[in-house]
């Protein structure tokens, strides 16, 4: 690991992408940034009944934090650290279990401290199963670092 890890780096137990949580969804995503400006990330993934709400389906709030942990995955390319502000997510149609699945965000806009970035849930026939919309406010490193969360860029 290398000397100054990010927030995110030492985040192993985090719900949505850290290996040591055993109970977590371990989601890896590829970032695209061919466009700088908007990148893109994508993860594919396949549910288990772990996850289950309605019976074969995944359960609601797990799609909420699917579309929040994509949108969340935008924020190191843009090179800020920034939190869930809001998010609205739009439930479409059932998302299956046990099928591959993928999970596709993009970086809309930039206002100062505030990012707009949107992400969806996908069928592999390309059907749009959820989507959501996120504002997510940089945060100081420097804040965190007093708060012994990180270490501020140097």
């Amino acid at each position: 690991m290398k000397a100054n890890p990010t927030l995110d780096e030492r985040a192993s137990h985090c719900f949505g992408c850290g290996p040591a949580n055993p109970q977590g969804l371990h989601l890896s995503f590829e970032i695209d940034t061919t466009h700088p400006q908007v990148p893109t990330a994508t993860a594919h993934i396949q549910l288990t009944q772990m996850h289950e709400g309605p019976p074969g389906h995944i359960h609601g709030g797990i799609v909420a934090t699917l579309l929040d942990e994509a949108m969340s995955k935008l924020n190191r390319p843009l090179n800020v650290l920034a939190m869930t502000r809001h998010m609205e997510v739009d439930y479409l149609r059932p998302a299956p279990l046990l099928q591959p699945l993928t999970l596709i965000s993009r970086h809309l806009r930039r206002e100062g401290r505030k990012l707009f970035h949107q992400a969806e849930l996908q069928h592999p026939d390309g059907t749009v199963l959820a989507c959501g919309k996120g504002l997510f406010v940089i945060i100081d490193e420097k804040l965190l670092a007093r708060a012994g969360l990180t270490q501020p860029q140097r």
